[in-house]
């Protein structure tokens, strides 16, 4: 089979459509005839060595895809660590799901990463229902069902807010669809008024142009001091100490990536002031627990059915053509998602 191939841990330019072997199913997977494949920032990270339990090279590129399910003859959107970027992968059943009837293969792919990121960004926030709500919490979260989200220490009655960075990315477009059906107010940044223009039309209220404005202050300013209530944060370094400074009292940071390729900084100072906190999401390891997934799958695939949630497609490219894909992505350029078409 044909496929992307990763040929050294050494950007983009290393990756060149090779042949492959067909993928062999492992107990409880399924063999998926992939059509097309939804590039995500890991997926750049990756070809950098740079994302966690990266194998050596050579590997084939790709964690998220649409397509047919062989046996079957379904059409599924799934998830997976590697490998999804072929014409052949093999996926654990349980992270495939069916496409929604009037959505495109390219639609489906660009679904997975992006929608369960931000459900789960605004559940770690407090600010919807656990995903595991009257059943078994999961204990990494270290709360239970009676215990009180905390995104619900903010005054009785106010609204909650929530400052969106990339809010014109893959995740940043599929968070402000979801705030807006839970109520959140949202602040998003963006380099480009054109790309926040398009969000503002998703539901944005209050676009921020961080060439133009600090968006620290901007957000001071416009919350009258008081701050958001959650930041969700994929820049690392610095803005990490700077979304920090944008909370306010009881707060946090909810850290889903380093697009920057720089630790994250702390301003514990800033932390202290107002009982804030910084918190960790790793789609990843979170994809393994089915209490988790499951639930959050249901109330997603309910706003689907119900015609709220469409991804957002900037570029579609054809496979040959991914290292332009890649690097359309590495430099920020992309509205929504970056997809490759693999197959036909």
């Amino acid at each position: 089979m044909k496929s992307l191939m990763i040929t050294r841990l050494s950007g983009p330019e290393a990756l060149t459509i090779q042949d492959a072997p067909d993928p062999v199913a492992k107990p409880g997977q399924a063999i998926v005839r992939v059509s097309a494949g939804g590039l995500n920032f890991a997926d750049v990270m990756t070809t950098k060595g740079g994302y966690p339990g990266t194998p050596a090279a050579p590997l084939i590129a790709g964690r998220e895809f649409a397509g047919t399910e062989e046996g079957t003859g379904r059409r599924v959107m799934g998830y997976t660590q590697w490998a999804a970027f072929a014409e052949k992968t093999a996926a654990y059943s349980h992270m495939l799901w069916p496409v929604p009837e009037p959505w495109t293969n390219e639609q489906a792919s660009a679904f997975p990463v992006n929608y369960f990121t931000a459900y789960l960004l605004y559940w770690q926030s407090g600010m919807t229902q656990p995903p595991a709500a009257g059943g078994p919490q999961p204990a990494v979260w270290g709360r239970t069902p009676s215990s009180v989200p905390p995104g619900e220490a903010r005054q009785p009655g106010s609204t909650p807010r929530v400052l969106i960075h990339a809010a014109a990315g893959g995740v940043g477009t599929a968070a402000v669809q979801i705030g807006k059906l839970l109520g959140v107010e949202m602040y998003g940044t963006s380099s480009s008024d054109e790309k926040l223009a398009r969000v503002k039309e998703l539901g944005l209220e209050h676009a921020i142009n961080y060439k133009r404005h600090d968006y620290e202050e901007t957000v001071k300013n416009l919350t009258h001091g008081e701050g958001v209530d959650s930041v969700f944060e994929m820049l690392g370094g610095e803005h990490t100490a700077k979304s920090t400074r944008c909370l306010r009292d009881f707060g946090r940071v909810i850290q889903y990536g380093t697009a920057s390729g720089n630790q994250p900084r702390l301003d514990l100072r800033a932390m202290y002031a107002k009982s804030t906190s910084v918190q960790g999401l790793w789609l990843s390891y979170l994809s393994q627990k089915r209490e988790i997934m499951e639930p959050a799958w249901q109330q997603l695939s309910k706003w689907i059915a119900e015609g709220k949630l469409t991804p957002q497609i900037g570029h579609v490219l054809p496979m040959d053509r991914a290292v332009e894909a890649y690097k359309l992505l590495e430099a920020g350029q992309n509205y929504g998602k970056v997809v490759l078409q693999i197959s036909g």
